[in-house]
């Protein structure tokens, strides 16, 4: 047999080759076999001591009010220090900066809980995030504590793997059987990117809103999609969880990799959505939809509705909804980590 020959098979096996098999999941965590267990223990166990703000004050967005309201009525919290895990510290999101640094050298001169870990076992809520400031006690509070912003963070806002984000008010009324019309559904804040738009927008595939439908049909179109295309960084991204909660797959256009998704280290994001560079614009982006519908869409979207529960909001909360989630990844920072502070001579 002739070099030729063996090439010319060689290159027919790869062409008609099947794909590699896409692995079968069962459970969107990423660690499947420790989630319950860690999260009973957390049920159980866990315990946080929240400091008494004064002038008492209320959270003006809703989803911090409700965290924090929802953790104020919880058996989670505690007035005894000796029993905490970790410190809560709530402030007014537009508390001036010198006035924050004057609370935290309030808090480290009147307790004895901040100087232990220099910040370390205390979190705080700020839904645009914290700076970076030159003030020592800031500092602290910046690199030590863990901070809970609200999705999207803004750029520079959060650090990977100390901080967590809020996930955005998602419907938990979502129907149960689901009849998909379109391969896409744009909402009209979803995606800036024109050029993507108005090509898709002549694509009987997709369905592209010219203007925010109301709530009803909104809904009707999450539940009638395949695929809910976002665009990070210059769209509206909040619609995420309700996109998973209606079995319609996100899918986020971006170029950079995303850090500050919710429940990052509890639920596999990258098996619940597609991510899609702008570079191939709309005909790409297409390409993928249609190759992912092929291959994994049914079990994105199965694994995505299974997630669904733990974005949503719940008043009182709920077992495994978003407020337990998220005291959850608290729970896995309980074991603290501080930030080296300098001496200078």
């Amino acid at each position: 047999m002739s070099t030729a020959t063996i090439f010319l098979l060689l290159l027919l096996h790869t062409t008609h080759s099947k794909p590699l098999p896409i692995p079968h999941l069962t459970s969107p965590y990423l660690n499947p076999s420790t989630f319950s267990a860690n999260y009973d223990s957390m049920v159980k166990n866990f315990r946080i001591f929240i400091y008494k703000p004064t002038p008492p004050f209320t959270y003006p967005n809703h989803v911090q009010s409700l965290f924090y309201t929802s953790l104020l009525d919880s058996d989670l919290a505690t007035n005894v220090s000796d029993h905490a895990h970790l410190f809560f510290l709530p402030f007014p999101p537009d508390l001036p900066t010198r006035s924050l640094a004057r609370l935290i050298r309030t808090i480290r001169t009147d307790y004895p809980y901040w100087n232990r870990t220099l910040g370390a076992d205390h979190f705080y809520l700020s839904c645009s995030g914290v700076g970076y400031e030159s003030d020592r006690n800031l500092v602290e509070l910046k690199k030590n504590s863990i901070q809970i912003s609200c999705f999207p963070t803004s750029p520079g806002q959060l650090i990977p793997h100390k901080d967590i984000t809020l996930p955005p008010l998602a419907s938990s009324h979502a129907p149960t059987v689901n009849t998909t019309t379109f391969l896409g559904y744009i909402r009209s804040n979803w995606v800036n990117d024109s050029a993507i738009v108005d090509e898709l927008r002549v694509n009987p595939e997709f369905l592209i809103e010219s203007e925010i439908s109301k709530p009803k049909i909104h809904a009707q179109r999450l539940s009638s999609s395949k695929f809910c295309i976002f665009e990070y960084g210059a769209g509206d991204v909040s619609g995420i969880g309700e996109a998973l909660t209606f079995g319609c797959v996100p899918v986020v256009i971006t170029d950079r990799p995303i850090q500050d998704l919710p429940f990052m280290d509890v639920l596999r994001w990258q098996e619940m959505a597609l991510f899609v560079g702008r570079s191939g614009g709309a005909k790409e982006l297409e390409r993928v939809l249609v190759r992912t519908c092929w291959e994994r869409h049914d079990q994105m979207r199965r694994l995505g509705a299974e997630a669904g529960k733990h974005l949503a909001w719940n008043a009182p909360p709920r077992a495994k909804d978003a407020f337990h989630t998220l005291v959850y990844q608290l729970w896995l920072r309980r074991h603290t980590i501080r930030y080296a502070r300098r001496e200078t001579a």
